[in-house]
């Protein structure tokens, strides 16, 4: 009996470790990303019926939730962008995303802030730079425009939808506040 419990206890550490998180905070990742930082401010939004519609028109992705956390980057003399945290759906667990927008619209960066499957289904800094600079009408599809990762294929589907939805968000609702 004592066997079986080390055992089990031996599995459920080694179960911790074996999906890949991350410490980095939100502020460290946009702060490395825009210069002249003033602050980062922290917000949730609760979408509409038609909010959900037209997000899910314009991003031609499924919306998982309504409730959303964006965060404004204020610079030291105006607005620099805004950055969407994004949690979906990998395979049997989620995944948390971080995209940032510049006030042109554009896709500057998109960081992976937790991931809870495996870590060798985690997409590689080179194939999550495609996403870097991709301007508002960008497709971002993946198999056409954004390559495919051999054995991270729903990987690859996951964050490039969620892509597509944080722009979505930030066309239709943030921009303009």
């Amino acid at each position: 009996m004592r066997r079986f419990f080390t055992l089990a206890v031996l599995l459920g550490l080694g179960c911790n470790f074996a999906f890949a998180k991350t410490e980095t905070s939100v502020n460290a990742v946009i702060e490395s990303t825009f210069d002249n930082v003033k602050a980062i401010e922290a917000k949730s939004i609760i979408l509409t019926g038609d909010q959900i519609k037209e997000v899910r028109k314009s991003a031609k992705a499924p919306l998982d939730t309504k409730v959303y956390r964006y965060y404004d980057i204020i610079g030291r003399s105006d607005m620099l962008g805004k950055g969407v945290l994004i949690t979906r759906k990998v395979r049997a667990k989620k995944a948390t995303v971080l995209y940032a927008f510049d006030k042109k619209g554009i896709l500057r960066f998109s960081e992976i802030m937790r991931f809870d499957e495996p870590p060798e289904y985690i997409p590689s800094p080179t194939w999550m730079e495609q996403l870097q600079e991709q301007r508002p009408s960008a497709k971002l599809t993946v198999g056409k425009d954004i390559p495919t990762i051999s054995g991270s294929t729903l990987s690859a589907l996951s964050i490039t939808e969620g892509a597509r939805v944080a722009r979505a968000l930030y066309e239709t609702i943030l921009k303009s506040k």
